[in-house]
């Protein structure tokens, strides 16, 4: 199984990994894109009120700036550290045991707007860059994503299970996956998408599929595995389903 997660604009700072190493990331086929990116992102740091602009950054933020000049030396940590915010901390992943975590690093990867996508456990230092932004010398990222990550995704041979947000989902397609709506429920039985509980019950349904010993094949077994954690979770079709809030 592999589940695959938004990234977070927040990332944790520091980590003791070498430096960026593009070759010892999943899908290394992505690496020429990867380069693109990275180069451009450094290029554009150097001028920094038109990285805040190409951004969408405040003069207050301009310590991510800095972090994306620092990406060829800053030091690297697993992917499934360097993400926080409210998905991640529902993940926990710092009280996971070494047989969960371990799992997590395998069964888990992450959108990202400057590698495609990473496994739990890739190397990598922090940045800052969104899934809908645009770089002056290299333009909208999706346009350079779409025509190497989809393939890339395409041959995942896992069953996979796509909870990305819009930016990140829009970045490539995958047909074959099988995607998870957070929803509310009302008195009369009508459901709506949220978005206030939507990250913290991705981290906490991530967190369920990793805890577990037993690793989904199909949407079936995604739905036995969540109920068997207190979720209530129901098939919609044959690669949807509805995780409840309530």
């Amino acid at each position: 199984m592999l589940l695959l997660l938004p990234p977070s604009e927040t990332k944790a700072a520091g980590g003791v990994g070498a430096p960026l190493d593009h070759s010892v990331l999943t899908c290394p086929e992505l690496t020429p894109v990867r380069e693109k990116i990275a180069h451009a992102l450094v290029e554009l740091a150097a001028d920094v009120p038109g990285s805040l602009a190409a951004l969408a950054l405040s003069e207050r933020q301009a310590d991510e700036v800095q972090r994306n000049a620092e990406l060829w030396r800053s030091p690297t940590m697993p992917a499934l550290a360097r993400y926080t915010g409210v998905l991640y901390d529902a993940l926990d992943l710092p009280t996971l045991k070494k047989g969960e975590r371990d799992r997590a690093f395998h069964r888990l990867a992450i959108a990202s707007a400057l590698f495609g996508v990473v496994r739990g456990g890739d190397p990598i230092p922090a940045y800052r860059l969104s899934g809908g932004s645009a770089l002056p010398s290299i333009g909208p990222l999706g346009a350079l994503w779409r025509p190497a990550l989809e393939p890339a995704l395409a041959e995942i041979d896992d069953f996979v299970v796509d909870l990305r947000s819009g930016p990140y989902a829009t970045l490539a397609r995958i047909p074959h996956a099988v995607t998870v709506r957070v929803v509310s429920e009302d008195g009369s039985g009508v459901r709506k998408a949220v978005s206030h509980f939507n990250k913290a019950h991705k981290g906490l349904l991530a967190r369920a599929l990793v805890v577990s010993r037993a690793e989904p094949k199909n949407l079936n077994g995604l739905v036995k595995v969540a109920k068997a954690a207190g979720f209530r979770v129901e098939k919609t079709g044959d690669r949807t389903a509805d995780l409840f809030t309530d």
